[in-house]
């Protein structure tokens, strides 16, 4: 009943995409095809196979030895700061962990090992499935940078852009996570389904932004150039910047944070006038439940992790997370797992206005087209999370 489910829900979800398409005679279907297989492969691999699992532990391993010499770094600088017994500091041992992180990813993009792995991947990517070079480039590259640096990437090939490929980059930079933050979602969320969520989170933005916005690029202008990916004069300047980003970045989702769960103490606050005792979780988990229980949540744990799929959305991944942590007691295995591959992506809110802000800054004619079809964006994007989590839902 599980897999009939879950079949249902990945038909509904690709049937809501294929209403919201703009050009239904051009959907690559082939390539969506693949796509599909690929991550039921995936899934089915990494969970499913003693090989898969192995390779899961060797990663998560790997990016848990990179969290104790980050957390190194943090102890040296806040290492005197007084916490009480038992008690732990977010910011400190969580968001910190995102400079080191981006100072890794800004010296491997300056030696040259990083930009030709996504290059090669993405022309891999673009060959199984025939769409365009710059679009497969993009999605690859959505895994290792965030949305602002993903986009910066290409911003060379936007003149090429129609509005329907600038939707597909788009949807490629909402619908992933970048690596720098990977390893604070590791401190929350169990690591086999974060890692797990990269390359099912990159197949199913391609997938939901290519049934609703598709594209035919003649071949003589499908090229992508990665050549100036780096500014940076030494491997020290690459650190310097690297880390600079990486403390912006931890600044701003701090910020974030403050401001969105302040926010959603106030609108509860605010509900309870009306409906005592009502939460905006819990109206949220109303909203998701029947798709939720599709996804292979059970119904006596849907209401509480609709709840959380849809703080996620209205606020972001950091604090849908931190609330889901506190959950994971009263929760089956299979509801963690699926819940933590939905909430692994930037598909929130705020994240039209830091993908319409970085075009802006690209191209501000085109900055207008981005901003027009924000909404259609976000839908895109979480019809992507639910369609990854409930391929994960399958296999667990």
């Amino acid at each position: 009943m599980d897999i009939i489910f879950g079949i249902l829900a990945i038909i509904i979800v690709l049937g809501l995409a294929y209403i919201m398409s703009n050009d239904k005679k051009n959907i690559n279907f082939k390539g969506i095809s693949v796509m599909l297989l690929a991550q039921l492969i995936i899934t089915w691999f990494t969970f499913n196979t003693n090989i898969g699992r192995t390779i899961i532990d060797w990663i998560s391993a790997g990016f848990n030895k990179l969290i104790e010499f980050g957390k190194e770094g943090v102890s040296f600088v806040v290492g005197g700061i007084q916490v009480a017994e038992g008690g732990s500091v977010f910011f400190f041992n969580v968001l910190l962990l995102i400079i080191f992180f981006s100072t890794l990813l800004s010296v491997l993009t300056y030696l040259r090992i990083l930009p030709p792995v996504i290059k090669y991947l993405g022309g891999i990517l673009s060959k199984i499935t025939g769409l365009p070079k710059v679009e497969s480039f993009n999605a690859v590259n959505s895994i290792f940078f965030g949305q602002s640096e993903a986009l910066l990437a290409v911003k060379t090939q936007f003149h090429h852009l129609n509005n329907n490929r600038l939707y597909i980059v788009s949807a490629s930079a909402m619908g992933s996570v970048s690596a720098s933050i990977v390893g604070s979602y590791l401190q929350i969320l169990p690591p086999q389904y974060v890692l797990a969520a990269l390359p099912l989170n990159m197949f199913s933005a391609l997938i939901m932004a290519s049934v609703i916005a598709p594209v035919r690029v003649p071949k003589e202008e499908d090229v992508v150039d990665v050549k100036d990916v780096s500014n940076d004069k030494s491997i020290f300047e690459a650190m310097s910047n690297g880390a600079l980003d990486g403390g912006k970045i931890a600044l701003i989702v701090a910020s974030m944070l403050i401001a969105f769960i302040a926010s959603l103490e106030l609108v509860n606050w605010l509900i309870q006038f009306i409906f005592a005792g009502v939460t905006l979780q819990e109206i949220l988990g109303y909203i998701i439940a029947p798709i939720g229980i599709l996804m292979g949540i059970s119904p006596g744990e849907v209401i509480e992790a609709g709840g959380v799929m849809g703080t996620k959305i209205v606020t972001n991944e950091f604090v849908a997370m931190l609330e889901f942590k506190e959950m994971f007691g009263s929760m089956t295995e299979k509801t963690v797992g699926i819940v933590s591959v939905f909430l692994t992506s930037f598909a929130n809110f705020s994240s039209i206005g830091i993908i319409a802000g970085t075009v802006q800054g690209i191209d501000s004619e085109k900055a207008v087209h981005v901003s027009g079809f924000g909404m259609k964006l976000l839908i895109g994007a979480t019809l992507a999370s639910i369609l990854s989590a409930t391929i994960a839902g399958l296999f667990l």
